[in-house]
């Protein structure tokens, strides 16, 4: 049985040790997004190591509909923050391949551009600060269970704060925590394509919990959407292939 104070205290518990072993005094620096996953993993480290050492960095493209939510969540933490706008290196690239090129950027390449630019901003950040950095990774279990993350983008950082949780846990540690329910209840959605995750992927995150647990979400479509996209995202989380090691 989950129980979400238990876990919270074990994983406030192991990024202080984490950061006393390996990162003495340096910073967390993460993405605020305004969803769940940020919320919680900021409100975590910001009881591991105080206020004082939690970035918490909003990055836009252009206007962002929901950057409420992203102050809200510094607001109510107190946490230190910055706002990076990355519109202006987003179309420059963009202009770029085109005018040296013959090739424009498919929608995929457009969509994935965004949270790479936005893991290069995390380590600006985290090289520049005078504490120094570390870059925090806040995808959760069910997102890299099935790849729902950009490979060097939001797959990206140096230590993860969530990536051994469910949803459904997340939630509850953020209801724990006594976070706003707006922000810990808010429709997971990657921010890119203007729908929410469930949508996209085809399948709620409830149908993909019921299948890691037992191995049926007990809809059949589903149960093949979540095999075929754990099966042919792996490469996103394991180590880089080097040739010469096969036998």
């Amino acid at each position: 049985m989950f129980d979400p104070k238990t876990e919270t205290k074990k994983i406030i518990g192991d990024i202080k040790e984490w950061f006393d072993r390996n990162a003495p005094g340096k910073t967390a620096v993460l993405g605020i997004s305004g969803g769940k996953d940020s919320t919680v993993a900021a409100a975590l480290l910001k009881e591991a190591l105080g206020k004082d050492h939690v970035m918490g960095v909003m990055m836009p493209n252009g206007v962002q509909k929901d950057i409420r939510d992203s102050e809200l969540v510094i607001q109510t933490l107190g946490i230190n923050s910055l706002n990076i706008n990355i519109c202006g290196a987003y179309s420059a690239m963009l202009d770029s391949l085109e005018s040296s090129s013959e090739l424009k950027a498919t929608p995929d390449a457009e969509v994935n551009l965004q949270p790479r630019l936005r893991m290069a901003v995390l380590y600006m950040v985290a090289q520049t600060i005078p504490e120094g950095g570390i870059v925090i990774n806040t995808c959760n279990r069910s997102e890299d269970y099935v790849g729902w993350a950009t490979k060097f983008g939001d797959c990206a950082g140096d230590m993860s704060v969530l990536g051994n949780y469910l949803v459904s846990e997340i939630i509850a540690m953020g209801d724990a925590l006594g976070l706003p329910k707006n922000l810990v209840h808010k429709a997971p959605a990657d921010g890119l394509w203007g729908d929410t995750d469930e949508d996209r992927m085809g399948f709620t995150y409830a149908e993909e919990e019921a299948y890691i647990k037992t191995g049926t979400s007990g809809r059949a479509e589903a149960d093949a959407k979540i095999e075929r996209m754990h099966r042919t995202s792996r490469h996103k989380y394991e180590s880089m292939f080097f040739c010469g090691e096969c036998s």
